[in-house]
């Protein structure tokens, strides 16, 4: 018996040994609320509320209640239109800069519970917490720390009544995938009257360490979000775009000496991230479908076709990151029918891009040393459509090749790339090259890949061998390849 617990001990030891000199994880890494926001890859923020029906972006807090009448509220037309579009989470602003809360809140008589709409009974927040559920979707909250209805805005009793709206908030409608948190702060308002402008400390108002703190307790599993993370930071623009070389981690930098905070940071770096940067942070790519975030008449036609859409996801979640599309329904509480179509082509599109993978085709050369057999391992693996699989090389590897052949001439446009980001972001670059009459020949050379890599080629190319050049300090983890036979982005009458 104990020759045998002995050998246990020996086996387990050994099989530790040779964990340990695989890769390594750099630090900072994701935790379990980031793996799983970044696995959502694309999420909408719905704004609805008295803007919808004044025709504004930014309410001035003034507004009567009962402006708010949505007479064919329905949430779930709504989510189910986002889910056609490949939407995996909805954010509902539950309450913009104009104070308006979307639910039944008791820190104010500026919300719903004062409308006539369903008799001061409504609570738009649980309407869409619960469609969302239904519809198997993630659920998240946007609250403006800006609030130009409150008379209290600009001193202490406001941030504790902000605190108080996320309490019934993040405790109230179940558990929530990400807490949202704008940097617009400060500036002209109602504030009850006074109908003023009232400037604030962006740094140091909100006591940001000590709101975010209790969003952790109230909500462990969501990511919170803003221009300075701690979580999720954002892309610095509206556009959805991040840059080129995205990296997942990133350092927030102030304009003066004084801590960034949400609204006090130097957006410029956002788009880029920070290699080797101190948080791990990756970036959400916000842009509404159309021109603005609530709905507006007189955008009719000026909807984000299909094909600009893709644009946008080839920018934003084919670069780390995850797109967040902006829904605007209308005043009668349901998305426009033109914009109900162009999400599903989108989403149609999308299932039609991804549906083969003309990687499980080929075959597979390794780094010299690897065998055929293990070779085929990895390559089932690299295609297997999972995340936690695939290929840990050791820690002293600093490159590597990877060569991929097909008995026929394969035509693409489309080239996938994953990490496994459990163990940070590794890769710094890595070159495509097609085989042609001519030889080895580069198709694209990118820097940073992180959670997903998609590179789009300016035409098809059609070879039968592509080779795989990767560039590391420390191994890396990959955890997906593709190749895709896309020709031609979705078009949209």
């Amino acid at each position: 018996m104990k020759r045998a617990i002995l050998l246990l001990i020996t086996v387990f030891c050994s099989f530790q040994s040779a964990l340990s000199q695989q890769l390594r994880a750099l630090d900072p890494l994701p935790t379990a609320a980031q793996l799983h926001w970044q696995s959502l890859q694309m999420i909408a923020i719905i704004h609805f509320g008295l803007n919808t029906f004044t025709n504004q972006e930014w309410g001035y807090g003034d507004v009567s209640p009962n402006t708010f009448h949505p007479a064919r509220f329905d949430p779930d037309q709504i989510v189910e239109a986002a889910k056609a579009a490949g939407i995996r989470g909805i954010i509902l602003v539950a309450k913009h800069h104009d104070g308006f809360c979307l639910w039944p809140t008791k820190t104010t008589d500026y919300s719903v519970r004062a409308s006539s709409w369903m008799q001061g009974q409504g609570d738009v927040v649980r309407a869409f917490a619960e469609a969302c559920r239904r519809a198997g979707l993630a659920f998240g909250i946007y609250c403006s720390p800006w609030d130009r209805h409150s008379a209290d805005y600009g001193n202490y009793r406001y941030v504790q009544l902000y605190r108080q709206q996320w309490q019934e908030l993040a405790t109230q409608y179940g558990p929530l995938f990400e807490c949202w948190f704008d940097g617009a702060n400060g500036g002209t308002g109602y504030y009850g009257g006074a109908r003023e402008k009232r400037i604030i400390d962006r740094s140091h108002y909100y006591g940001w360490d000590t709101t975010w703190a209790l969003i952790r307790h109230w909500q462990p599993g969501a990511v919170i979000f803003s221009d300075v993370g701690p979580d999720v930071r954002w892309v610095g623009n509206e556009r959805g775009y991040a840059a080129d070389s995205t990296w997942e981690t990133f350092t927030p930098q102030s304009p003066d000496n004084q801590p960034p905070a949400p609204g006090h940071v130097l957006t410029r770096y956002s788009p880029y991230g920070t290699a080797n940067g101190k948080f791990w942070m990756p970036t959400e790519c916000d842009v509404p479908l159309r021109p603005g975030w609530f709905y507006h008449p007189e955008e009719e036609g000026k909807q984000k076709t299909p094909q600009q859409l893709w644009e946008i996801y080839v920018h934003s979640v084919g670069r780390a990151g995850v797109m967040n599309l902006g829904l605007a329904p209308t005043p009668d509480g349901i998305l426009d029918t033109q914009d109900v179509r162009i999400l599903r082509a989108f989403g149609t599109f999308l299932k039609q891009v991804f549906d083969t993978n003309l990687l499980k085709t080929a075959r597979l050369t390794g780094p010299e040393g690897m065998s055929k057999a293990n070779a085929a391992r990895l390559l089932q693996r690299l295609t297997d459509g999972h995340d936690t699989t695939g290929w840990l090389t050791p820690a002293t590897w600093h490159s590597a090749n990877l060569v991929c052949t097909w008995p026929r001439p394969q035509t693409f446009r489309l080239i996938q790339l994953k990490e496994d980001i459990r163990f940070g972001q590794h890769i710094r670059q890595v070159r495509v090259e097609a085989m042609t009459s001519k030889g080895w020949e580069t198709l694209a050379r990118v820097r940073g890949i992180g959670a997903n890599r998609l590179i789009e080629l300016p035409t098809p190319v059609t070879t039968r061998a592509l080779r795989f050049h990767i560039e590391t300090k420390q191994g890396f983890a990959l955890s997906e390849m593709g190749i895709y036979s896309y020709f031609q982005p979705p078009t949209f009458p």
